[in-house]
């Protein structure tokens, strides 16, 4: 009898793993997709690098002027999780991504993974990034060819046990990788206001910071961009809502003013993180800011996504 029942059980684990196996296998872009990126264009997608912020983390840290478009990596995010260290994605064929093909690139960017077919770790933000448009993802890819090449291998990340076996990030995936958007909008909003989803909810993956997380680091979409626990260290990121706590009697023009200059109404600046993602917010076009400006005015409101006296800028 007890040789009956271990039979079983050692059947049933047979079966969950091999159901646990299927469930986390990578998902590429269908042939379609990859049909659909086209050429890509590399004027447009200038504006999609700075909106995407990828110098933020890909660059030599304190990296300044045109040193930041040496995209070697090397940025070590230190988390609860473990310490996540940015790649090299310069042109480098050998250590950076110089020999991607655009489908090599699109799958990474929308569907976190690698040319190898390895999931990539969510520190990068492709949650965010998987709405955003095949022809973007394409004109970025086009902009990025003409960035330099750049020699160095990032060192790996350094992550405890579960996080360090990349295969049970695709059972993660299941759960919070989804192209759809955040915000519900009537299909007759104003065009800011859905423009404005675009470039948070999509490339500027403004959630990835401002949303706080559950126990598994999946976003709490419930409380979008209501603030929340810095990544690494003891700060907390804004909330950027309308609710208590957040910017709801900040004006529009406050807001676009703000991602142009770095200047807050009542005349403080934009500190830590936020000052480079600012420097990059200022290079759109105001046309873009003001539609940002339109969008997080637009959304519901959320009282703070964390338990802290006063966020840190």
């Amino acid at each position: 009898m007890l040789g009956k029942i271990a039979g079983a059980v050692v059947a049933l684990a047979a079966v969950a793993a091999g159901i646990g196996w299927w469930l986390s296998e990578p998902v590429r872009l269908t042939a379609g997709d990859v049909q659909e990126l086209g050429l890509g264009d590399a004027g447009r997608g200038e504006r999609i690098f700075y909106a995407g912020g990828c110098t933020s983390c890909h660059a030599r840290p304190k990296a300044e002027g045109e040193a930041r478009l040496e995209l070697v990596g090397g940025l070590e995010l230190k988390t609860e999780f473990g310490t996540f260290v940015a790649p090299n994605i310069s042109q480098d064929k050998t250590d950076g991504i110089g020999a991607w093909s655009v489908e090599d690139f699109a799958n990474a960017i929308m569907r976190g993974v690698s040319p190898a077919g390895e999931h990539l770790y969510p520190a990068f933000p492709y949650t965010s990034y998987a709405r955003m448009k095949l022809s973007d993802v394409a004109d970025l890819y086009a902009f990025m060819k003409t960035l330099p090449a750049v020699p160095g291998k990032a060192a790996e990340p350094m992550l405890s046990f579960p996080f360090n076996i990349r295969r049970g990030i695709g059972l993660w995936k299941q759960l919070y990788l989804d192209s759809s958007p955040v915000a519900a909008f009537a299909a007759d909003a104003p065009a800011d206001v859905l423009a404005g989803r675009y470039l948070v909810e999509g490339p500027g993956h403004c959630g990835e910071c401002h949303t706080p997380r559950d126990m598994f680091g999946g976003a709490k979409k419930a409380e979008w961009l209501a603030g929340a626990k810095a990544a690494e260290g003891g700060g907390v990121v804004p909330n950027i809502t309308g609710g208590e706590g957040g910017i709801g009697d900040w004006s529009a023009a406050d807001i676009a003013n703000y991602l142009e200059t770095g200047f807050t109404p009542e005349f403080d600046s934009a500190g830590g993180a936020m000052a480079d993602v600012q420097e990059n917010m200022a290079k759109l076009t105001p046309q873009d800011r003001a539609a940002i400006a339109a969008y997080l005015k637009a959304i519901p409101a959320h009282k703070d996504g964390y338990q802290s006296a006063k966020p840190q800028s």
